[in-house]
């Protein structure tokens, strides 16, 4: 298992594409636990598996309650594909290993994805808004996308030079 390092822009295993997971079962239930611990410390909305270094199709989101006291929500998405897709959304995005830059990106607004849980069984969403740009956002990084390859080409350019800082291990002063 690896440790609670999150993986920083530039490494190679963010850019690859994960593997399926095959095997399930309450073997699993300490990776999620991990990645859920992770997240959490972190202070992520979602987490998946390349970003602590494991090159599998696993993600999790955490998506807070709308009052204080309410529960979280919480998913552990093993193989998770987008199955249908709609509208149109832009809303700024951030991500845990790309610290330091945020940029407004456009997304499909509603989406279906299919997953599997820790166990193996077959489960479906159908959401809209924050939910569903998190989950697109943790399942690009499973296919090795990032945030800032949905930017326009200006964009990239003028984000060039922090990009190559991070790639390099120079992470910006909070």
């Amino acid at each position: 298992m690896s440790e609670n390092t999150i993986r920083i822009y530039g490494d190679p295993v963010l850019r690859m594409r994960a593997q399926r997971v095959d095997e399930f079962g309450e073997q699993l239930l300490p990776f999620v636990d991990h990645m859920f611990e992770t997240c959490i410390n972190s202070d992520g909305a979602g987490l998946a598996a390349p970003q602590i270094g494991e090159s599998i199709q696993m993600a999790v989101v955490r998506i807070p309650g709308e009052n204080e006291d309410d529960e979280p929500l919480k998913i552990a998405l093993f193989n998770p594909e987008i199955v249908s897709k709609q509208g149109e959304s832009v809303y700024e995005e951030a991500c845990l290993s790309i610290p330091g830059i945020r940029e407004e990106v456009t997304r499909p607004d509603m989406i279906t994805v299919k997953f599997q849980d820790y166990m193996g069984e077959s489960r479906e969403i159908e959401t809209d808004g924050y939910l569903s740009r998190v989950l697109q956002h943790e399942i690009d990084h499973l296919h090795g996308v990032l945030f800032v390859d949905h930017l326009p080409p200006v964009k990239k350019a003028l984000l060039k030079g922090k990009l190559k800082k991070l790639a390099a291990g120079e992470l910006p002063e909070d």
